[in-house]
């Protein structure tokens, strides 16, 4: 099969750039999801316009579903919406959000050996030596892993690998063709038989696989689907729903700040984007969805920075709230400015007004592609007038403007648009509602159900936080003003993700699979829409597919044990087994610790924690820990119920050893104030239970709290659980 090395895809991609910069379509077609115009190189090598398989997207999961198709032997075509392939592995993500890598198989895998790969050569390394990047994040050291995979990495070497992939598995591939959402779906029956492009293309195929970050097709096919937050009722959840009072990582107002344009006056009127709803009650559904942001790639090395630039409809007010933030000492504004080659960054959001433009986003998902631009135009004029705000404006205080004005966006990432991200992060739009809701219970381990009489079975597994970011900015009942919907809950570990939540309903299309915006509660998203796990769906996907295809039967009446047997081959990973102990450590049941008990995984997590088992004791399944990394960037809130008031003994649960580190510090904030202990996890008395002393309690829900953080630490800090005993 002919292959197309890099140094081709990129002479492409330069005689495109420069075609681009000449036609001066440098607008907001390109920072969007699509522009009108089509890739002619691509289209020309395509003679006909009906395939096995037609694939509608240019995420991650359309390149892997394609690929996966092609191996298979089928005829594929992938039909983009975007310029650019890759979504937002390409678009500015390259912190990897992967969770538990060992759950991560099968071509996902194979992505993140590619970019291994780019990575070993000498030319990739233009303004910094590999041994000079220390290559640590979301608990993984990629340099290092056994099998050679990266999961941090720049924009272009991503974009190159997905470019790279396609061209050598000779994929027919059409840039920039969005579908006609109004009349371009043509079904039979249940059957989609084609779909049409608003340039007038169409594309017959025999089946479907809808891999946007939007759900367009799906939507269009006349296939049931929900968006925003269930209420918790729905499915019996606890993190579902409005999160009033829940205030998890570290993006909420810790300052009592007020909302209004003149302080403390409420005739002044609100500042900008601060919802005037009511707070709501806690676990309520509504039909907000969390917070969009672009993930930025940005650099502090000067011979490749392009300095922030003053947006044309710059205006201040538009951050008086981050500016009474400042003003009352808050600093962790650099905190998720997180490291990737040649000294970049992916820059996320963090803290109580930052990147993401909350609440700005409702009407994306059902849009249309004019609005949708216009969102987008809105999102990037938010953060670049924000990143000139930091960097400018005189009434941030002068250590931020001068911290700020080392940072500017890399030349050398997205040429067409001067260093902006040419992907918005979607971070969820609309969620399909098919044979199989995912919801927390799966990712908490509850054992697999049957879907409507149909066994179910596992294609793939997710593993990270269930996160999702804040939905909107509100007014308290005290007049203070606060973030609602951020969250992250640990799931206990890998969790199955059935095949019945990619495909629909068979009465409402019979040959469309699903990967992206599967059917799944918000919450259950919220873990399950990391780049990895929808790569891994992408494969499982187009291998449904292919098999529906052989066997000449509907997606939903695809012989699950076929397609495991299929998958398991192929190198997906549907069961994950833990990494046998050497100590074969056996957790102390959790319901037989005496007293109020708060264990991690009910914890309020700021940063990335990995899970641990193999070294005891501890209680229940496991563990969390810091993985020796991210030093200040991490904490754990324990908040208990007190029954009564009185004195209680606090102790921190954990299992002691020599890597641990031996300063961790713990806050207890308890009656008489707030008192800091310095814990040695190297060592326990009695372990897994270290007394940190005793304290005196309010009765009172979540009356008391105990903070744990890995701030100025000395080795791993752990995380197992609080126990308080009464006196």
């Amino acid at each position: 099969m002919k292959s197309f090395p890099l140094s081709v895809v990129l002479l492409f991609r330069v005689f495109m750039t420069a075609a681009v910069l000449f036609y001066g379509l440098t607008g907001i077609g390109i920072l969007g999801q699509c522009t009108a115009c089509a890739d002619s190189a691509a289209s020309a090598a395509v003679e006909e316009l009906e395939f096995d398989v037609v694939i509608y997207g240019g995420t991650s999961s359309a390149v892997v579903a394609a690929v996966q198709a092609k191996k298979m032997g089928k005829s594929v075509v992938l039909v983009s919406p975007d310029r650019h392939l890759g979504g937002l592995s390409a678009g500015g993500l390259g912190f990897t959000d992967s969770g538990n890598t060992g759950s991560i198989g099968g071509l996902a895998r194979e992505f993140y050996r590619r970019i291994y790969a780019e990575y070993q050569k000498g030319d990739a390394w233009k303004w910094q030596k590999i041994e000079e990047y220390a290559n640590e994040g979301q608990g993984t050291r990629a340099m290092l892993h056994d099998d050679r995979t990266m999961w941090i990495f720049e924009p272009h070497i991503a974009e190159n690998v997905f470019d790279a992939w396609v061209a050598e598995m000779e994929i027919p591939l059409y840039r920039e063709e969005r579908l006609d959402r109004e009349n371009g779906v043509e079904k039979e029956g249940t059957a989609i038989r084609a779909i049409s492009t608003l340039s007038g293309k169409r594309f017959a195929g025999r089946v479907f696989i809808d891999a946007t970050y939007e759900g367009d097709l799906m939507a269009s096919s006349g296939v049931s689907y929900t968006l925003g937050r269930e209420a918790n009722s729905i499915y019996g959840e606890k993190w579902n729903g409005n999160q009033v009072g829940i205030l998890h990582h570290g993006h909420w107002f810790k300052a009592k700040i007020s909302p209004y344009r003149i302080p403390d006056d409420p005739a002044s009127g609100l500042c900008r984007f601060v919802d005037d709803s009511a707070p709501g009650t806690r676990g309520e559904g509504d039909s907000r969805i969390q917070a969009y942001c672009y993930r930025l790639c940005m650099t502090d090395h000067p011979e490749n920075r392009i300095p922030f630039a003053k947006p044309a409809n710059y205006d201040p007010e538009d951050y008086e709230l981050l500016r009474r933030v400042l003003e009352s000492g808050w600093r962790e504004l650099f905190h998720k400015f997180d490291r990737i080659p040649n000294w970049k960054t992916d820059t996320n959001n963090h803290g109580p007004f930052s990147m993401d433009f909350i609440g700005q986003n409702y009407d994306y998902p059902e849009a249309s592609y004019e609005r949708r631009e216009e969102i987008c135009r809105a999102h990037r004029d938010y953060q670049m007038g924000l990143l000139y705000f930091l960097a400018n404006d005189p009434g941030v205080p002068e250590d931020v403007r001068e911290k700020m004005s080392c940072w500017g966006l890399a030349k050398d990432e997205f040429p067409e648009t001067n260093g902006w991200p040419h992907q918005i992060y979607v971070r969820e739009a609309r969620r399909m509602v098919g044979l199989y809701v995912v919801t927390e219970h799966d990712c908490f381990g509850k054992p697999p159900v049957e879907a409507q009489g149909i066994p179910a079975g596992s294609i793939g597994m997710g593993s990270y936080t269930l996160d999702s970011h804040n939905v909107r900015r509100y007014v308290k009942e005290d007049g203070f003003v606060q973030n609602e919907g951020d969250i992250g809950v640990h799931p206990r570990g890998p969790y199955h993700i059935d095949y019945h939540a990619i495909t629909p309903k068979g009465e409402e299309c019979s040959n469309l699979l699903v990967p992206v915006c599967l059917s799944s509660s918000h919450i259950a998203f919220g873990s399950i829409r990391m780049e990895p796990v929808f790569m891994i769906l992408g494969q499982s996907a187009a291998t449904a597919a292919c098999m529906a295809l052989d066997a000449r039967c509907a997606v939903q009446e695809l012989s699950y044990e076929a397609l495991a047997k299929q998958l398991k081959a192929d190198g997906q990973i549907l069961e994950y087994s833990r990494p046998v102990s050497r100590n074969s450590v056996t957790g102390i049941p959790e319901k037989s610790v005496e007293g109020i008990y708060c264990s991690e995984e009910n914890a309020k997590l700021e940063g990335n924690w990995e899970h641990g088992w193999t070294m005891g004791p501890f209680v229940g399944d496991g563990y969390l820990h810091d993985d020796g990394t991210g030093c200040g960037t991490k904490t754990a809130v324990y908040s208990l119920s007190i029954p009564r008031s009185g004195l209680y003994e606090v102790r921190l649960v954990y299992a002691p050893h020599d890597n641990r580190a031996g300063n961790v510090p713990v806050e207890i904030h308890a009656a008489d104030g707030v008192k800091t202990v310095s814990v040695n996890q190297k060592k326990s008395a009695s372990a897994p239970f270290q007394t940190l002393g005793t304290f005196r309690f309010e009765a009172g829900e979540n009356a008391a709290k105990i903070v744990v953080s890995n701030r100025g630490t000395n080795g791993h800090v752990l995380l197992d659980g609080v126990q308080l005993l009464a006196k």
